[in-house]
């Protein structure tokens, strides 16, 4: 009796079982059969991937061996250069036209340049040139050795992110713009259209501000700024004199006394020539034409006789 029951409870399970699994295969086939057709090519697209990585031996997406995915491309970096050179040389003419050749060979330019003379005794001038960047580190070099290198500073300032903004707020720029000049070609009421005027010229202002960004920083990105300082040796004070003076440095002094004299004594006779020939015209004048024709005055009577009377000489008697 009791191995009856046991029987019958086994048979049970057993149909049991069967059932669940028969229900399970009919539902999976059911739902493969209501899958989209798009779904379908997908899961076999994604199929023939993984059968096409395992074939050329990379792991599958899905698989714990995934390989890191290729690292995007680098940005080119934007850099400022600027270097500023003091060089003591010989003749500072000279060293400062083979510096402006230096920098035309390279494909640059002069962009200003001062010469001066300090207290006759020497010469200095300084130079701002403008070299691409390829050519920054020879063209410094050759400058740099072209005397004595008194002082050389360089500086390089990375403005990649503020050349990557720019860019990508002009693109941004000449899309609203660009929107802006659709909604006017629909825009039927004359109030949209000049709001819309309004609003595209000051979107064209701003992007034109922007472009002039973009070109400084291209300007000063692509070509390096060295400013040249060339100065000579002061020479020493040829015309310094001695605490004591000499025999030639007495007889210069006098020279230059003479001529001194003999300078403002010329200056005084010129200044007095006009005055001295006025008045000997005024002489020769009253001497030759005015004083003949002035009458004679008469000769002065001879003085008169004594009042006391001379005595009488004695007669003459005859014997």
């Amino acid at each position: 009796m009791g191995s009856r029951r046991t029987s019958a409870v086994l048979l049970l399970t057993a149909s049991l079982a069967l059932a669940g699994c028969g229900a399970g295969d009919s539902g999976d086939s059911a739902r493969s059969a209501a899958k989209p057709a798009a779904q379908q090519e997908r899961d076999g697209a994604a199929g023939s991937g993984y059968a096409a990585d395992e074939a050329a031996g990379q792991p599958a997406e899905g698989g714990a061996d995934r390989r890191p995915a290729k690292p995007a491309a680098a940005v080119q970096a934007h850099v400022i250069r600027t270097a500023t050179l003091e060089v003591e040389v010989k003749d500072a003419t000279k060293a400062l036209a083979a510096a402006r050749t230096t920098a035309l060979n390279a494909g640059g330019h002069v962009e200003n340049e001062t010469t001066e003379r300090i207290d006759d005794t020497h010469v200095t001038s300084r130079v701002v040139l403008r070299v691409p960047q390829e050519r920054y580190d020879s063209v410094l070099s050759e400058l740099a050795g072209a005397g004595k290198l008194l002082a050389r500073k360089a500086d390089a300032k990375d403005v990649t992110d503020q050349v990557v903004d720019v860019e990508s707020r002009i693109a941004t720029q000449r899309a609203s713009v660009a929107r802006v000049r659709e909604l006017m070609e629909r825009a039927t009421k004359l109030t949209d259209v000049v709001t819309l005027e309004g609003e595209l010229s000051s979107r064209q202002a701003d992007l034109e501000s922007l472009l002039a960004q973009q070109a400084a920083l291209k300007d000063r990105t692509s070509m390096a700024t060295i400013t040249l300082t060339l100065s000579e040796q002061e020479r020493p004070d040829a015309g310094k004199e001695d605490d004591d003076p000499g025999f030639l440095d007495a007889l210069g002094g006098g020279w230059d006394a003479l001529v001194a004299t003999l300078r403002w004594t010329a200056v005084v006779l010129g200044a007095v020539a006009p005055f001295a020939a006025v008045a000997a015209v005024l002489y020769a004048a009253w001497r030759w034409l005015v004083r003949p024709r002035l009458p004679r005055r008469p000769a002065e009577a001879p003085a008169a006789a004594s009042s006391s009377p001379l005595p009488a000489a004695p007669p003459v008697t005859e014997d």
